[in-house]
């Protein structure tokens, strides 16, 4: 992608558009289109047309969704399923109509079967039920993922969809009604902490096993790959049962206890930690199979505990009032 060339973020004030917008700023991309929610409505098909004919992207980051963590999901499956398929279906359909040269769209680990083997190789995809709390979410990103496929294959497109493991970083969403996991846990960490209270309960068991990147180690590998030479780029929409499919994760996890006493640890609350286990679990497992991406040359850079510092360093700021922090170097486990 030359510097000039014009490039939309769809999704840009949400967790993994602003890294992504962050991430290509900082490459030095000086036409960079963005519109907020209230500038542009993506469930509206002709505001969407409208858009595209006019600002007419050459390069097309997909990352706009609802998303949430379990309690959303389970609450609002009606509107997961209807706004994540209008968003993603007026935004690609449009990409193609006005001759976008790539499109790379964000979806989510919890697409593949919530008991396949682990780690989760791309080739998993539809090869057995899905967890049922975030079913709703999980099949609007299977419909994206086939929506790359059918355009490339019907009218030579090249859109890659790319499946993040469990996100976190700035901008993350902190409401508990429709937090995940990790900004749920800082939250609840430090109010605990702040309010002298001697435990936090946590959904669950504790033993469900997760992996977790921070959404700029996400954003270097979308705009590594959506920078790749065509040959090398075509090679990955070639992938696994033809999806044009790629894993974008760590390759490590750990289980929700451990990185709640990791939350605590570094938020400084030293009360107990007490597990619902009337709460769902949510998936066993879900450890991506990073191979692909791998051998593309990639690694993340930001280890766990320096991320979850630096997320708490932006919570903070925004409870204050202020604006988040200026990000500090991050360094990966050696």
């Amino acid at each position: 992608m030359k510097s000039s060339a014009r490039i939309y973020i769809a999704g840009h004030c949400g967790l993994a558009g602003s890294a992504l917008a962050r991430r290509l700023a900082d490459a030095g991309h000086r036409n960079l289109l963005t519109r907020t929610h209230a500038e542009l409505e993506l469930t509206d098909q002709a505001a969407v047309r409208r858009f595209f004919e006019k600002e007419k992207p050459a390069y097309v980051f997909l990352a706009a969704a609802r998303v949430g963590g379990i309690l959303a999901n389970s609450t609002y499956p009606a509107e997961f399923i209807q706004s994540n398929l209008a968003v993603q279906t007026n935004v690609m359909h449009e990409a193609w109509r006005c001759g976008v040269e790539r499109l790379l769209f964000l979806g989510s680990s919890c697409i593949y079967p919530r008991d396949c083997p682990q780690p989760i190789r791309e080739e998993y995809l539809l090869t057995g039920p899905l967890e049922f709390t975030n079913r709703a979410y999980a099949v609007a990103k299977i419909a994206g993922v086939e929506m790359c496929r059918s355009y490339n294959r019907q009218y030579g497109t090249r859109y890659l969809a790319a499946m993040p493991t469990n996100l976190y970083g700035p901008g993350d969403n902190y409401d508990l009604a429709e937090a995940h996991v990790l900004p749920a846990l800082i939250r609840k960490m430090h109010e605990a902490k702040a309010g002298g209270l001697d435990r936090v309960v946590i959904w669950g068991t504790g033993s469900p096993r997760r992996e977790f990147l921070h959404s700029d180690d996400m954003a270097d590998a979308c705009v590594m790959m959506m920078n790749l030479p065509d040959g090398a780029f075509d090679a990955i929409l070639r992938g696994p049962g033809e999806f044009p499919l790629i894993n974008v994760g760590c390759g490590e996890d750990q289980t929700i206890a451990d990185l709640a006493r990791m939350v605590a640890s570094v938020v400084g609350f030293r009360g107990a930690l007490e597990f619902d286990t009337g709460k769902p679990d949510g998936t066993p497992r879900k450890l991506l199979n990073v191979g692909r991406l791998r051998g593309l040359g990639w690694s993340p850079r930001i280890d766990l505990r320096t991320g979850i510092a630096a997320a708490y360093a932006d919570y903070l700021a925004r409870e204050n009032g202020g604006a988040a922090q200026p990000r500090q170097e991050m360094t990966s486990k050696t």
